[in-house]
């Protein structure tokens, strides 16, 4: 099997933040478990680069939309790169490949009549002469009457409605209340693929709160989906048309295609082919505020297409700041890079991980919490089994590895066979619990054997044999970590002189030679995290 993965494309306005990083590394740590067992994963990203807010923002910055997204997009593969994620491609929506491909969806869309026209009212900002995308007007929800929602979807009820829907609209551009104006628009008929959605929910979704949604959505016709806008706007013009644009909620989605067409382009492979194959699988990973967007448009998009090889989209809850939503008003903002001048990349890669499960309520990242995790578990109770023994074979037995003390490594192996489970059922928190409780026990068995009391006695091989029993199941840990913590776990590879290990490698007689163990990471104090918050 073939897995083609992606997570939620970041859009090109402004930096990555820490909620970003929670998408990524669990795309990741999936991707690179697939691998550890011998299965083809490759990670797909882009940049998600048009849109009303993109065009703005250039304005703001008297630079041009194109400028913004390419130092955007530099910036946002960088702070990829600066969290150790392994991507096979990152391109971007603004790019040859999306334009084509967006364009043959969408007349392909239009010849199946699938796309229609019609005259539409919508809001208006007179002050700045603009219509109003759905994210540049708030108000109550028409639902539930909750306060400064946008005009798209309702963030505490999770209902969907029309801007024109909202009660006391007004525009975040100028803080006025916009007029109502006409205009014709294309729109895509989704109750058209009501039958064919309730049944593919079953496949691409095995989360109960998600299917349970999509049945409340699914239950009740769906209505047209707004497709076009007015210029001005900055994205890919209707085909044939001059002054109306393909909404970037249309385009966007299509970026996860054009990035993997790209990387086909790059390597000499055939994009149709390979799209079409049958053991290729399509995995999306996703917040929950976009659930409408990826598990009902996207899939008609890809029905229209011919496409019929999406297989998973996994959903996750948002990203909380000491118990409240990340804003930068209420100064509990974290930025990605930023975060990395304060501590090891790896350490937010665990510790964001110790927190996610297939649930989908959101997770909270707490500095206490995090100080406090990652020096007991990373550091008291995984590392500390190798600056425990290690030295005492490079002192004893010229670096060397007792051959065959394997035996607590195989009492193990069940238990290595139930976290690989774990990890590919996004269990990671689970997963992570069941490595450190087994960390737990042998450094109990270490502290029961006492093999520094052995040295002392003179029961030097006794000594030898407790410290490899214990590197062994230290080797066992680092491979089924890898994917959570891939450069601390390089690092201990190459303290433990071997390299490219995988699921394979687990429970199997194959340390040799050590190299004397000198510590590589510290322990976290709270006060170090002073000025993290924005």
């Amino acid at each position: 099997m073939k897995y083609l993965v992606t997570s939620a494309l970041p859009y090109a306005n402004a930096p990555l933040h820490l909620g970003h990083v929670l998408e990524i590394v669990q795309t990741d740590v999936w991707v690179r478990q697939k691998n550890l067992s011998n299965e083809e994963a490759l990670y797909f990203c882009a940049s998600d680069t048009h849109g009303t807010p993109i065009m703005l923002k250039a304005k703001e910055m008297n630079v041009t939309p194109e400028e913004l997204i390419k130092d955007i997009h530099e910036k946002h593969h960088q702070t990829f790169k600066n969290f150790n994620v392994k991507l096979a491609n990152f391109h971007s929506t603004h790019s040859d490949e999306n334009k084509h491909l967006t364009s043959e969806i969408f007349r392909n869309a239009i010849k199946n009549k699938y796309i229609h026209k019609k005259e539409i009212s919508q809001l208006y900002d007179e002050k700045e002469q603009i219509f109003l995308a759905d994210r540049f007007v708030k108000g109550s929800c028409p639902a539930c009457g909750a306060e400064e929602q946008y005009g798209d979807a309702c963030e505490k009820c999770g209902s969907t409605y029309d801007a024109l829907e909202l009660k006391n609209p007004i525009s975040v551009l100028s803080n006025t209340a916009p007029v109502v104006k006409e205009s014709e628009h294309y729109f895509f008929k989704l109750n058209e693929f009501n039958a064919f959605l309730k049944e593919n929910v079953q496949k691409i979704s095995n989360q109960t709160p998600i299917k349970a949604k999509l049945d409340e959505w699914l239950n009740e016709d769906l209505r047209d989906w707004d497709v076009s806008r007015d210029e001005p706007y900055f994205g890919f013009n209707v085909p044939g048309e001059d002054s109306k644009y393909i909404y970037v909620w249309m385009d966007a989605p299509v970026g996860y295609l054009s990035s993997i067409q790209n990387w086909a382009n790059q390597n000499d492979i055939e994009y149709t082919d390979l799209m079409n194959e049958d053991n290729v699988k399509l995995v999306h990973f996703i917040g929950k505020d976009i659930v409408y967007f990826h598990l009902l448009f996207w899939p008609a998009m890809l029905k229209t297409y011919g496409i019929n090889n999406l297989d998973e989209v996994f959903v996750h809850g948002f990203l909380t700041i000491e118990g409240s939503k990340m804003s930068k008003s209420k100064g509990n903002f974290i930025l990605a890079d930023k975060a990395l001048t304060f501590a090891h990349p790896d350490y937010y890669r665990y510790y964001l991980c110790s927190k996610l499960n297939t649930d989908i309520s959101d997770i909270d990242f707490s500095v206490n919490d995090f100080v406090q995790k990652i020096n007991s578990d990373l550091i008291g109770k995984f590392i500390n089994i190798g600056s425990r023994t290690q030295n005492f074979l490079v002192k004893l037995n010229s670096s060397k590895v007792a051959s065959g003390n394997i035996s607590k490594s195989l009492e193990f192996k069940k238990n290595y066979e139930e976290i690989i489970s774990l990890i590919d059922r996004k269990e990671y928190s689970k997963a992570l619990k069941n490595i450190m409780n087994i960390a737990d026990k042998i450094n109990a068995y270490v502290s029961t054997e006492e093999p520094w009391n052995k040295a002392k006695n003179g029961e030097e091989n006794e000594c030898i044999a407790i410290c490899s029993e214990a590197l062994n199941v230290f080797k066992d840990l680092t491979i089924l970590l890898q994917s959570f913590i891939p450069s601390i776990a390089d690092k201990i590879f190459s303290l433990l002189n071997v390299s490219d290990l995988n699921y394979d490698d687990l429970s199997s007689d194959n340390l040799k030679e050590v190299k004397k163990f000198e510590p590589f990471i510290t322990r976290l104090e709270k006060n170090d995290f002073d000025g993290i918050l924005d």
